[in-house]
C-alpha cells in the first residue's frame, strides 16, 4: 500500500510532478475538509436565520449573499490547492490542458469544433434563451398591449417572435465563437441520422408545437378534453403542453398527441356552453307541468346568459320512467360543473315542492305457477 502512495502520478505518457500521496494529502483531504466545513457553516447560518426575527424575504436574500461569498472562497481555495499540487510547472500543464481543449473533434470546411467551442456554446445558448425571454416580456407589456387583438393572437405573435429572436441570436453567437454558418447544414445532416434512429418523437412534437402556435387549435386558457382528460391549458411549449385538470393535477401532453388525436375544445371561439341536466319522472306525472318547472329552473339559473331561453325536452320513454332533459347555456365553460350541480339541486327541490315523483329503477318479475 505504501508503494502506491509513493508512486508518481502519470496520465498516458505524461508524468505529473506529484505522487499519489501528495495528491491525497495536499489536494483531496484539504478540499473535502473545507467543503464539509462550508456545508456545516451554511446549515448553521440557515438555522439561525430561520429562528431570528428577520423577515423571510430578507433572510433568504441574506442567505443567498452569504452562500455566494462562501462559494467564491471555495473556488479560490480549490484553485490554490491545484497550484500547490502542480507547483512551478502549473503553467506548463495549463498550456498542455488548453492544447487538448483546442484539438478539433469535428471539422467541416473552415469550421473546427473543439472542446473550447462546445464550452463557449453554453453561454451562447443561455444568452439566446435569456434575450428571447426578455424580448417576449417587453412585447407583452408594451407593443402588444397597444394592439386591439385578443389574447390568443397576442400569445401566438409573442411566441413566434420569441423563438425567432432566439434563433437569430443563436446564429450570431455561433458565428462569433468561430462556427461557419454555411457548415451548419452539414452538422444538421449528421444530426439527421440521429433523428432517423431515435429522435422522431422529439421532432414530431417540435413541429406539432409550431403548428399549434400558428394555427391555434388550442390556446392558453382553453378548457379542453383529450384522451378522457379534461382541464385548462396552462402553457403551450414547443415540445409539450401543460394541462391543469379539474382535480388540480398537472398533466404534460406531447404536442403531437394534441395534433393527431381528437381534442374537444370547449372554448375555441366562444367560452359559453350548454349544460345538460337529465332526470326521470314517473309515468303518472303531468309532463306539461314538468316542462314548466324545468323551464323556470333554467331561466333562474345564476350561471345562465340573460336573453337566451333554456330548452326543456321529453327525450325518452325508459323502463323506469320518462326521461326529461334541460339544456341551459351558461356564461363560461369554467362554471360548467357548478352550474350542473346548482341545477340538479334546484330540480330536486322543485320536484319535491310540486310533488313530481322521481322513480327508482324497478323491474317487474312475473312468476307463473305450473
Amino acid at each position: 500500500m505504501s508503494h502506491f502512495f509513493l508512486r508518481t502520478v502519470s496520465i498516458g505518457k505524461e508524468v505529473l510532478p506529484f505522487t499519489w500521496g501528495d495528491f491525497f494529502l495536499k489536494f483531496i483531504i484539504p478540499v473535502v475538509l473545507v467543503f464539509s466545513f462550508f456545508r456545516i457553516i451554511m446549515l448553521i447560518v440557515k438555522r439561525r436565520l430561520s429562528r431570528s426575527k428577520v423577515r423571510e424575504r430578507q433572510g433568504n436574500r441574506l442567505f443567498r449573499t452569504i452562500r455566494l461569498f462562501f462559494r467564491i472562497g471555495l473556488a479560490v481555495f480549490f484553485v490554490t490547492m491545484v497550484g500547490v499540487l502542480f507547483g512551478e510547472r502549473i503553467f506548463y500543464y495549463l498550456g498542455l490542458f488548453f492544447k487538448i481543449l483546442k484539438t478539433p473533434l469535428f471539422s467541416s470546411g473552415s469550421t473546427q469544433i473543439s472542446f473550447v467551442t462546445l464550452i463557449l456554446a453554453i453561454p451562447v445558448f443561455y444568452a439566446a434563451s435569456w434575450i428571447a425571454r426578455l424580448s417576449r416580456k417587453f412585447l407583452d407589456k408594451s407593443l402588444l398591449k397597444k394592439l386591439h387583438i385578443d389574447d390568443a393572437k397576442k400569445f401566438t405573435i409573442s411566441s413566434i417572435l420569441r423563438y425567432g429572436i432566439m434563433v437569430v441570436v443563436l446564429l450570431i453567437g455561433l458565428s462569433i465563437i468561430g462556427i461557419d454558418l454555411s457548415s451548419i447544414t452539414v452538422i444538421f445532416g449528421v444530426l439527421g441520422l440521429g433523428v432517423g434512429f431515435g429522435l422522431q418523437s422529439v421532432v414530431a412534437n417540435f413541429f406539432a408545437g409550431l403548428t399549434i402556435l400558428i394555427t391555434r387549435p388550442i390556446k392558453e386558457g382553453d378548457r379542453i378534453l383529450v384522451e378522457g382528460i379534461e382541464g385548462e391549458v396552462v402553457k403551450i411549449r414547443l415540445q409539450a403542453s401543460i394541462i391543469n385538470t379539474l382535480t388540480n393535477e398537472t398533466i404534460i401532453v406531447p404536442n403531437s398527441q394534441l395534433i393527431s388525436e381528437k381534442v374537444y375544445n370547449f372554448s375555441y371561439e366562444d367560452r359559453s356552453v350548454y349544460i345538460k341536466n337529465v332526470v326521470q319522472v314517473s309515468y303518472r306525472s303531468d309532463l306539461d307541468k314538468v316542462l314548466e318547472v324545468l323551464m323556470d329552473i333554467g331561466i333562474k339559473n345564476p350561471f345562465g346568459i340573460d336573453g337566451i331561453v333554456p330548452i326543456a325536452r321529453v327525450t325518452e320513454f325508459a323502463d323506469s320512467g320518462i326521461t326529461m332533459t334541460l339544456f341551459t347555456k351558461i356564461q363560461d365553460v369554467v362554471l360548467k360543473y357548478d352550474a350542473i350541480s346548482w341545477t340538479n339541486i334546484e330540480i330536486w327541490r322543485n320536484f319535491k315542492k310540486h310533488k313530481i315523483e322521481i322513480p327508482f329503477p324497478q323491474v317487474d318479475l312475473h312468476i307463473k305457477n305450473r
